[in-house]
């Protein structure tokens, strides 16, 4: 299953694809009881796409065949063990792929020429990734950041490992020889060649970069530049070899810190906005004003949700499940606000106060 979604991919995603391509959505449970029904409803929601292919008159026998083998090879993929809170499934002649987010979609099932991405996009805001690089004198591993959990990343070809012969980190050691590991050449080629990389993958993909290594291998890591310049250093050496645990136990407290002094700005710039008029609350207003690219700064309380349809000049409270009801509509302001080059933040429930879980600062 897919978790991280990179520019490029959201890109190839949106690509028009020949009709039908196939977007299937249910939320999923990390924890019991309540994912002991995670496995019914994915099974029951993946039947109702077969039956709208089915039941479609632009669907010819054989395009029907294809991408109903693709459904069927997406649900053989998922692992229900590793589920988050969402799961969507995309099909189309000849491809299919499965990703699950750590953010609840509505369920529900799509039909067109493009997949159905503005959930990916909105549970890409509220996780906010991040990269973590571990260095050190033999290797350097690269570390996928979210909400909860760090995982290897095979990105940028990393991760890096020396290959000269005779280095040896545990000789040096006892022979004393183990300070000087990151002032002789090798060592500073081979962390340059790890900055290059790093830098690479950043123009493709920004985010904020934290580096681990011990206090050695981060002072020469400073001298470096370039990459340095950009990151967070943090003081923890063997997490090159360590594993995700450790490294998201190591990173922890610096995103807790982090993620304390991005609401306190948000709430700062709200009420600046108050004073200047350039406020907006609620979702009906939010929406109207991120349909015409004025939202600056949008902030989301991370757990909002609200059913709404659409009157034509308002969005008015309605039921999932009734007719034009829109489950997703808040999705759809984070996706529009970040094509509008807003800034998308996230932050803890009850933040917002009786601004209805959404809020914004407007450009003009």
């Amino acid at each position: 299953m897919e978790h991280a979604l990179s520019p490029s991919t959201l890109a190839e995603l949106r690509r028009p694809r020949p009709y039908p391509a196939v977007s299937v959505l249910t939320p999923t449970h990390r924890r019991e009881p309540d994912n002991a029904q995670d496995s019914v409803r994915l099974r029951n929601v993946v039947a109702e796409a077969k039956k709208q292919l089915e039941s479609d008159p632009a669907v010819t026998r054989d395009r029907r065949s294809d991408v109903v083998r693709q459904l069927e090879q997406a649900l053989a993929e998922v692992d229900l063990t590793y589920t988050e809170d969402g799961l969507v499934i995309f099909a189309a002649p000849g491809e299919h792929q499965v990703w699950s987010l750590a953010r609840s979609v509505p369920e529900r099932v799509v039909l067109s020429d493009t997949f159905l991405t503005r959930n990916l996009v909105s549970a890409q805001a509220a996780e906010r990734p991040f990269w973590v690089l571990s260095i050190s004198a033999d290797r350097v591993t690269l570390w996928n950041g979210g909400t909860d959990r760090v995982t290897e990343s095979r990105a940028g070809g990393f991760p890096l490992n020396r290959s000269q012969e005779n280095f040896d980190a545990e000789r040096r050691e006892q022979i004393g020889d183990m300070p000087s590991t990151f002032r002789d050449e090798d060592t500073k080629h081979f962390l340059r060649e790890a900055n290059t990389a790093m830098a690479a993958l950043l123009r493709e993909e920004p985010r904020s970069l934290y580096v681990t290594g011990e206090q050695a291998a981060l002072s020469l890591w400073e001298e470096l530049g370039n990459v340095a310049r950009h990151s967070v250093p943090v003081q923890h050496g063997g997490l090159a070899h360590a594993g995700p645990e450790a490294v998201w136990q190591a990173i922890t407290p610096l995103l807790q810190a982090e993620s304390r002094r991005s609401t306190a700005s948000v709430a700062r710039e709200l009420e600046s906005a108050r004073g200047h008029k350039t406020f907006a609350a609620g979702v009906d207003e939010v929406w109207q004003n991120a349909r015409e690219g004025r939202v600056r700064l949008l902030a989301v309380e991370e757990n909002y949700r609200t059913t709404v349809r659409d009157d034509g000049d308002h969005l008015m409270p309605a039921a999932s499940g009734d007719l034009d009801a829109r489950d997703d509509i808040v999705d759809e302001i984070v996706e529009q606000c970040l094509e509008t080059g807003a800034d998308v933040r996230f932050v803890p429930d009850g933040t917002l106060g009786d601004e209805n879980g959404i809020a914004g600062v407007l450009r003009y």
